[in-house]
């Protein structure tokens, strides 16, 4: 089996395991507004994708160790992602990961503190940039605040680099510059 990493993957492989995550995902949804915003997208994507293509992408997927299938009484065939499949999916929407803004700030700060290792100075390094691009102010070198609720994104960025040991997530209702953090969200 080829190594994950190095296996180049063309953009029908990679809609199709985007595809098969959104299927992960509808199960791991809370609002059906997320629901149905999962099924619209993937069902644009699926619509776009050539069937031959689909099919030398699943073979290619499936020889890589990216998929799996299972076989079902009424004869059909489950596709699902592995968990090295999972991983390279997920690779592919770390760029896009955003936090939504509220219409109204609830007045709690959502604070992200680690202490990350050497050893992990690529995940520590990537955890930094990330938490900038969805908007957090670094507040000191290793300590970002976000003013809406961001748990979820945050502990995906987390669990993706394996820094779960070395992060910390803490709500505040009170910061002492929090006229400044006030200032540059807007709020």
């Amino acid at each position: 089996m080829k190594k994950y990493s190095k296996l180049k993957i063309g953009p029908v492989s990679q809609k199709v395991l985007l595809i098969l995550l959104a299927g992960a995902a509808l199960g791991l949804t809370r609002s059906p507004t997320q629901y149905f915003r999962i099924i619209k997208n993937t069902e644009k994507e699926w619509g776009r994708i050539n069937r031959r293509a689909l099919h030398n992408a699943i073979r290619k997927l499936y020889k890589a160790g990216l998929i799996d299938s299972k076989d079902n009484k009424d004869d059909s065939i489950t596709i699902f992602l592995t968990q090295n499949g999972k991983k390279k999916a997920l690779t592919y929407k770390l760029d896009e990961i955003s936090i939504p803004v509220m219409k109204k700030w609830d007045g709690n700060w959502h604070i992200v503190l680690f202490d990350i290792p050497e050893k992990h100075k690529k995940g520590r390094n990537a955890l930094s940039q990330l938490l900038k691009h969805m908007g957090f102010y670094r507040f000191q070198k290793s300590v970002f605040i976000h003013p809406f609720e961001c748990q979820n994104e945050v502990d995906f960025v987390v669990e993706f680099f394996s820094l779960r040991p070395y992060v910390r997530f803490i709500l505040a209702k009170q910061i002492d510059n929090e006229l400044h953090l006030k200032h540059h969200f807007g709020l």
